[in-house]
């Protein structure tokens, strides 16, 4: 995506110095005299947090068309946060509130993808859904999650300057000056109210994940490399503090366990529960990335033995985090006494009407575009089986990446390579109804902004990625019972389960993560394939990049016309007007034991 002038003088990368030597400051940061009340008086901070917003605004399944709802009857959207935020405010008028969120805001929704790519608020200068929705809740400042980079950085400048309110990101640095490139931590002064009590400064200290490496590379490689968040934490905690901050709190986007789903390539993908241990200093981290619901968990720091609250609040806006802190005054300065943290269900309140209004437009448009019919199919298509059996909705996938690969080679010298291709269930609830097909029925099927790209597999690096991609199923002895709800490892997601086209293979889940793979051979025959064969294999950017850190797909590309791949289905279907599994299904793969299928 190009800039446009005003984006290019805006551009997220010419970071100001004050950012790196004299970040903001809400209000005077010199303390106030001390209460002389009596010593044990005690004032009071609420921070509340959100994260992973993933484009949510509306209670709305854009998929579906309907009211969003879901087996535990969770509701979504910042308009049911900014309820529940409105009622905590008013429940403690005049007492120190803040509000902040840890990231993935633009991306995961209709609505977001529409004013990314179909009305990109780039071209048009149209204020971004999600700006219009978070400026009326009034957060305090937003941490930029990996997902922030997938429309490039342009995008993400303007939708930066949209906000009232500052956005942070301490371990992104511009390549070329090694400075951050963007707002590193703010310092929020904040009035605790009653007693004659001085100023509360806040620190709040944003850290983005370093995956975006990899997963955005194309946005970023050249312009932004990504700190080890642990180190960055350590760099700027102590200036926090030196330079008047009396509580530290980081807002992360980066999970909790430790591990990375990319191995050791980069910096710790979930180091949160590390920071806390490592880095002296801190009071709070509010946490996001995986997606999980962590009302309170305490972590000792092992140079100070203090604890550290960490809080995680699910997704979508299913959750808001509420931090509560207890001060006092102890020579001249605050000191943390008490502190817990709890979770908030937003399907307990309604939503708030200003949210709605200010976005309503859009998201009304929204509706409108993904309602648009792109063909009819001659049967109904599921993908509520396609993690365990070979399904033709998944193999429509393959088919659109096979077909558009195969075109754009031809004439050069990989046009006599067989074209395999790779697709994941990014959705168990995806349906191409019998009739109809409309926008939504394809972006419900791929649920992700991946592009389209193409590499060179040799037969012994097609096998050892299905190898890879077969550790999502757990072992199962030949007799052992099967059931479809407990037949995958819990620790490998939906999306890091690849199926691939072109190839003939079966998957024995009767023997161990590795070994699986005992049958690879060509389509439609008994012949094995060769170790030392050539293919090209359609893959998207995502799993290209490293994304799951399957083996031998991080290589150069012999196919990238940066064309999204959910476009791609939806022009497939619109041009041929008919989806009929005799034009793609082409069963190829099944899971075994002892060459016995298992369904």
């Amino acid at each position: 995506m190009t800039s446009s002038s005003g984006a290019s003088r805006r551009q997220v990368l010419a970071v100001a110095a004050a950012a790196a030597t004299a970040p903001l400051l809400a209000g005077a940061p010199a303390r106030a005299a001390e209460s002389k009340g009596n010593a044990s008086t005690t004032w009071d901070l609420t921070v509340l947090g959100t994260s992973d917003t993933h484009g949510n605004v509306y209670n709305w399944d854009y998929y579906q068309d309907a009211e969003y709802d879901d087996s535990k009857h969770n509701d979504v959207g910042v308009a049911k946060l900014a309820t529940l935020v409105n009622q905590i405010r008013a429940e403690r008028k005049g007492k120190a509130t803040l509000v902040l969120d840890a990231g993935d805001t633009i991306q995961g929704t209709p609505l977001a993808t529409y004013y990314a790519k179909q009305e990109p608020i780039t071209a048009t200068g149209e204020t971004h859904p999600m700006a219009n929705a978070m400026n009326v809740l009034r957060y305090d400042a937003v941490t930029l999650g990996n997902h922030e980079f997938n429309y490039g950085l342009p995008l993400l400048a303007q939708w930066i300057d949209q906000l009232g309110f500052p956005a942070l990101a301490a371990n992104a640095i511009n390549e070329k000056t090694g400075k951050p490139a963007f707002l590193p931590y703010v310092i929020k002064s904040v009035d605790v109210g009653g007693h004659g009590a001085p100023k509360l400064n806040v620190g709040i200290l944003g850290l983005t994940n370093p995956g975006v490496a990899i997963w955005d590379k194309d946005n970023v490689a050249g312009k932004l490399v990504f700190a080890d968040m642990i180190a960055t934490a350590a760099k700027w905690v102590p200036i926090m503090r030196e330079r008047g901050a009396d509580v530290v709190i980081i807002s992360a986007h980066g999970g909790d366990s430790g591990t990375s789903s990319y191995g050791s390539e980069l910096p710790n993908e979930n180091p949160v529960a590390l920071i806390a241990q490592q880095v002296p200093g801190i009071d709070a981290i509010l946490f996001g990335h995986a997606h999980n619901e962590v009302p309170e968990k305490f972590v000792t720091n092992t140079a100070t033995g203090e604890q550290v609250l960490t809080s995680e609040p699910s997704k979508w806006g299913q959750r808001l985090t509420r931090m509560d802190f207890t001060l006092a005054r102890e020579k001249g300065r605050w000191k943390v006494v008490a502190k817990r943290a709890t979770l908030l269900n937003t399907n307990t309140v309604v939503e708030d009407p200003a949210v709605l209004a200010a976005v309503r437009g859009q998201h009304t448009k929204t509706v409108n575009y993904v309602n648009q019919v792109v063909a009819r199919s001659s049967v109904e298509l599921s993908a509520a089986e396609s993690r365990y059996k070979d399904t033709p909705i998944l193999d429509f996938i393959n088919h659109v990446q096979t077909e558009v690969v195969t075109a754009a080679l031809a004439g050069t010298a990989y046009a006599g390579l067989p074209v395999l291709s790779i697709a994941a269930p990014f959705s168990r609830s995806a349906v191409f109804p019998a009739g109809d097909v409309r926008i939504r029925d394809v972006a419900g099927l791929y649920v992700y902004d991946n592009t389209l790209e193409a590499v060179v597999l040799t037969g012994a690096e097609v096998k050892a990625y299905l190898e890879y991609s077969a550790k999502y199923f757990v072992t199962l002895p030949v007799g052992a019972a099967v059931d479809p709800a407990t037949i995958s490892d819990p620790g490998v997601p939906d999306y890091n389960y690849d199926t691939l086209s072109g190839v003939d293979y079966d998957i024995d889940i009767s023997k161990p993560v590795g070994q699986r793979i005992t049958r690879l051979v060509l389509p439609g025959t008994d012949t094995p394939v060769a170790a030392d064969a050539q293919f090209v294999v359609a893959v998207n950017n995502y799993r290209r990049s490293g994304g799951g850190n399957f083996p031998g797909i991080v290589k150069t590309q012999v196919y990238n016309a940066q064309q999204e791949i959910r476009q791609l289905l939806i022009d497939w279907a619109q041009a041929k007007g008919v989806i009929d599994p005799a034009d793609f299904s082409v069963p190829n793969w099944k899971l075994v034991r002892a060459g016995v299928p298992v369904f």
